[in-house]
């Protein structure tokens, strides 16, 4: 008889103040912020031979209506290290279309669909690889959509929003919002990792 457990031990739903009483997570790596056109490349380069990458998108909120900006920052992050891609400052340029189109190279996000939007206002491309964990979670039961809740219920931990309506088309990032920005990209990663060691709701 086999002693692997096949209970789920994720919930289904978690309240705001739930969330907010658990331990803060935070990335903890090394953050390069890309803002040159020449540094892109080199970038890529590091993060293709990566299988696993985490995604996200910053947008400058605007606090007007009928205001929109476009997306401001794109991060790639791998368990170590997180690129920080100012697009308001260098463009969509092929070497990061090649990773965002490599099916070999899975990239995790939440809500990955309405980065892609973003994005695609910027350049048209092909994307490939692309896992959201909004899609997935309810495989294992849990019915929560914001990568907050996700992470509150999967790892038990909370993640900031604190910097999430920071101005990310500032002359230079600060270093709480580097850090924010990271930790939004790579906390999909352990997101991921720990739902695949965990066995689905139907898995026996």
């Amino acid at each position: 008889m086999s002693t692997m457990t096949t209970e789920n031990p994720f919930i289904d739903k978690i309240s705001n103040d739930e969330t907010a009483q658990l331990p803060a997570i935070e990335f903890r790596g090394e953050i390069r912020v890309v803002e040159r056109e020449r540094d892109i490349a080199e970038a890529c380069e590091y993060l293709s031979r990566e299988p696993l990458i985490g995604f996200d998108t910053e947008t400058r909120p605007s606090f007007r209506p009928g205001v929109m900006y476009r997306v401001s920052l794109l991060q790639l992050s791998t368990p170590e290290r997180c690129y920080l891609f100012r697009l308001n400052k260098i463009p969509l340029a092929k070497p990061i279309l090649q990773l965002l189109g490599d099916e070999n190279i899975l990239k995790i996000g939440a809500d990955v669909a309405g980065d892609l939007r973003s994005l695609r206002q910027l350049r048209r491309f092909r994307d490939g690889g692309f896992v959201d964990l909004q899609t997935i979670a309810p495989q294992w039961g849990i019915g929560e959509k914001s990568l907050r809740k996700l992470s509150a219920i999967v790892l038990g931990r909370r993640v900031s929003k604190a910097q999430r309506l920071s101005n990310w088309e500032a002359t230079t990032l600060t270093e709480k919002q580097k850090r924010y920005a990271a930790t939004d990209a790579w906390v999909c990663i352990r997101i991921y990792d720990r739902l695949r060691r965990t066995p689905r709701i139907n898995e026996h």
